[in-house]
Formats: C-alpha cells, sequence, structure tokens
C-alpha cells in the first residue's frame, strides 16, 4: 500500500476517534443528568446528536415565541451543553436576581472571549479574580455620585446635539452617534469626540465595535460548541486578526493619555485614574487598555442604540409624545431648557423613555451567565455548567408584567396613585444580579438630559 494512502486512512481513523470521543463524552453527561434525577425545563423536541438547538434565525422573537409555547423557563442540548432561557419577570426575579450569586460566572466563550479579547474583556469575564479587579478598577467612576458629577459635561454635548439636528435634521443618526462617541470618550479617555463621523479614529472605532458584535451572536462560530476546533490550524484567522487590531488601538489611546499625563495636560478621565493607581487595580497595561476600550465600545453602542430608539417611539406614538409636551410646558416653559434639576418634575418623561426601551430593547437577548451550582425553580431544575439567558426581548413581551405589551403605553409605568414605580422591571435593559451593566447610572443621565432636551426643542413626526 502506498504511503499516502496510509496516511489517508490514519488521518480518517483520528478523526472518526475523535467524533467518537465527542459522542461518548456527551452520552456520559446526559446519563448523568438523567441518574440525578434533574427535572430540565420543558423545550423543543430533540434532533439528532445536537439535541433541540437555539435558533439562529429572527433569534430573540423566536425564542418570545417559544416561551409561549413551553413556559417561561425553557432548555436547551447543545451537545453536551444545557441552555437555559428566561422568558418572565417572575422567573427572572426567582432565578436570575434572587440566585445571582450562583449566576455571576459566565459560560466560557472561545471565539468572543479567548480568540477575540483574550480574556480580557470585562463583559465576558466570569466570576474569577480578574472579573473582580476589572468591575472594583470601573466602580469609582460609575457609581451614582461618579455618575452627577458628569452632568455638566452630559448637558453641554447634548446641546451641541440638538445644533445638529437643528441644522441638519436629515441625518439625526449620524448626529446620535457622534453625541454618544463624545460622552463614552470624555469619560473613559477624557477627550473629545471628533469633529465628524468619517473621522479615521472614530472609523477604527466603530469596526471594533462591529468586529465584537459579529462574534458575540450566539451560534456565530462553530468552535463555542466544538472547542477542539480551536486547536486546528489556521481555525479563527480572522478572529486573531481582529483581535490584534483592536488590542493596538486600545495600546494607541493609552499611550496618548501616559503622553499627556507626562505633560502634565491629561484630564480627568477613566484611563488617567488607571495609570494613576497601577498598584492598587493590579491589572496590566494590556488589560487597563481592554478594560478603557471595552467601555468605549458597550457604551457608544448602547446609548446610541437607546436614543435611536426613543426617537423611533417618539414618531410612532405621537400621543404620547404629546403628553411629554404638555408635562414639558407646564414645568419648564419656553424661557429656559430643562436641566438636571427637573429630573424629579419629569415622571412623564421618564415612563417614555422606560416605555420605549421596553418597547424596543436595546439588547434583545442579553449576555450569557453560567450556574455554578443547581438551581431549583418550581419542580425544575438548571443544573450547575447551564448556560442561562435572560431574553430581553420575551422579558419585555410578558403580559403579566406587561399586560397587551405590544400597546406603547408609558402609563403603565405608574401606580395606582400616579407615582413612577420603582421596581426590577425598570432595569431589564441592564442586566441582572452582580453582572448588571455597571453603566447604568451615567446611561439613565444621559437618556434623561436627552430626551428632555430633544422634546422640549422639536416635535418629532414623520
Amino acid at each position: 500500500m502506498m504511503p499516502e494512502a496510509l496516511t489517508g486512512i490514519t488521518n480518517y481513523a483520528a478523526c472518526v476517534a475523535i467524533v467518537v470521543a465527542v459522542l461518548v463524552v456527551s452520552y456520559k453527561k446526559f446519563s448523568l443528568v438523567h441518574r440525578k434525577g434533574i427535572q430540565l425545563p420543558p423545550g423543543p423536541p430533540a434532533r439528532w446528536f445536537w439535541r433541540n438547538t437555539l435558533p439562529t434565525v429572527n433569534i430573540a422573537c423566536t425564542l418570545t415565541d417559544l416561551v409561549r409555547e413551553y413556559g417561561p423557563v425553557v432548555s436547551f442540548r447543545q451537545g453536551s451543553k444545557v441552555i437555559i432561557v428566561i422568558g418572565s419577570m417572575e422567573a427572572a426575579e426567582d432565578i436570575m436576581e434572587k440566585e445571582g450569586a450562583s449566576l455571576v460566572d459566565r459560560p466560557r466563550s472561545i471565539a468572543a472571549g479567548e480568540m477575540l479579547s483574550n480574556g480580557m474583556s470585562l463583559t465576558m469575564a466570569g466570576a474569577r479574580e480578574c472579573f473582580r479587579c476589572l468591575r472594583k478598577a470601573v466602580h469609582p467612576h460609575l457609581q451614582p455620585k461618579a455618575a452627577e458629577a458628569y452632568q455638566d459635561m452630559l448637558h453641554e454635548n447634548a446641546m451641541d446635539f440638538i445644533l445638529d439636528v437643528l441644522n441638519d435634521p436629515t441625518n439625526h443618526e449620524k448626529h446620535t452617534q457622534r453625541f454618544a462617541s463624545s460622552i463614552i470618550l470624555r469619560v473613559t479617555y477624557g477627550k473629545s469626540a471628533p469633529t465628524a463621523i468619517a473621522d479615521p479614529e472614530f472609523v477604527c472605532l466603530c469596526r471594533v465595535i462591529d468586529n465584537y458584535q459579529s462574534v458575540i451572536r450566539p451560534g456565530a462560530y462553530l468552535v463555542d460548541w466544538i472547542p477542539l476546533l480551536h486547536y486546528l490550524p489556521g481555525y479563527g484567522k480572522q478572529i486573531y486578526k481582529w483581535h490584534n487590531e483592536e488590542l493596538e488601538l486600545f495600546r494607541y489611546h493609552l499611550r496618548c493619555i501616559k503622553s499627556e499625563m507626562d505633560q502634565n495636560k491629561a484630564g480627568p478621565s477613566l484611563m488617567k485614574a488607571l495609570l494613576e493607581n497601577t498598584e492598587e487595580h493590579q491589572l496590566s497595561m494590556d488589560e487597563m487598555a481592554y478594560l478603557a476600550g471595552t467601555l468605549f465600545g458597550a457604551g457608544f453602542d448602547t446609548i446610541a442604540i437607546a436614543i435611536t430608539t426613543i426617537v423611533m417611539a417618539m414618531v410612532c406614538h405621537p400621543l404620547a409624545q404629546a403628553k411629554v409636551h404638555k408635562e414639558l410646558d407646564m414645568v419648564i416653559g419656553l424661557d429656559r431648557a430643562p436641566t438636571f434639576n427637573d429630573s424629579s418634575l419629569l415622571p412623564q418623561l421618564h415612563a417614555f423613555i422606560l416605555e420605549a426601551l421596553r418597547w424596543r430593547p436595546v439588547i434583545q437577548i442579553g449576555f450569557a451567565h453560567r450556574a455554578t451550582k443547581d438551581i431549583l425553580w418550581q419542580g425544575y431544575c438548571i443544573p450547575k455548567g447551564a448556560t442561562v439567558y435572560g431574553c430581553h426581548w420575551a422579558l419585555s413581551r410578558d403580559p403579566i408584567t406587561f399586560p397587551d405589551p405590544e400597546i406603547f403605553n408609558p402609563q403603565r409605568w405608574f401606580d395606582l396613585e400616579g407615582r413612577l414605580m420603582d421596581n426590577n422591571a425598570r432595569f431589564i435593559t441592564y442586566g441582572f444580579g452582580r453582572c448588571v451593566c455597571p453603566g447604568l447610572h451615567v446611561t439613565n443621565h444621559v437618556l434623561y438630559i436627552i430626551t428632555a432636551l430633544l422634546m422640549w426643542s422639536f416635535r418629532i413626526a414623520q
């Protein structure tokens, strides 16, 4: 027999052996689950080895339909993995809030967490020392008191945004992107936004965000379901290329701040504070660079989408917009613009923001959590090691918490005495438990002032 033929047979046999090994391991894991007597929540019927996989098309709406069919907690099996999707507010409160300590971890993410970010992304960090160090480093700059310190800067940038819209209303989405970038660049790097959306620096930052979103999407890369692919030569070349590009961009910003600090020209920023307290935070230079870069990407994208959603709600629901205009006329009038001091006097405006973010959630599925122990809920078990998603789209359409969920109704956010409700339903857009978005206080300030000034300045219509 020719050597080439022997080589081919050997390679084929090796591939068969790997597949058999994976099947055996998966079978043993499934058998272990059944031996423990664990009853998983209901889910779609199994389909051969991959079992009942997560949908890959129109994911959020499909998951919402499955929640309506199978119940508020739905289970999936992908290979040896158990995936749980939570789609009701009651279940989210019981599981993701009350059991938050058991869901602070993240599942292993090979494509986004290891290949793209090399374990340095705050949004992908699990319950380990690195996660605690990263959260501790950003906390002083994003907590409620720190968020209040940004109010003058936010108001100034929001006024510039209003002038941009007034002078060029057709490009309001681009003005929104520039406003969002100006806020986050000031907080993270202490610098102003580029003067134009076409600025090369801004384009690079946007490209980094696009790359991250393409990799983080559930099911985007097969390596997350078949980890052996990670060791296949040449696999993920594009992801590694993106990693090198974004790391060099983040290092560039770090070097700029360090240079400004050496010249005593650096203004207050997260990056400056990190460099001033390297011993306290115990982070490497690359970890600090990545932390600031990750916050920029997460903050810019979510703020821009949230503002666009609020504007879309104004256009689609003129009666609700008119109710806020009436409140602004009564409280503010025409002689001055709204400020942060007026916030408590504008409940209709806050209700409009809350309803817009419920109506079209900024993040439709939410980030994945990993159960660190078995979690029991109403006779079912979420097993240790399971991946758990809180599907924001399904939660925002929970008919018990939000009757007639497809109707845009800001009044649903008031109690029987006419007071704005303060409950967990207000914060579903920011995540759950100990993994809640650290920038929620800054974002709430941003959305308040931009919405107040937009509605005070314009009546937005088609």
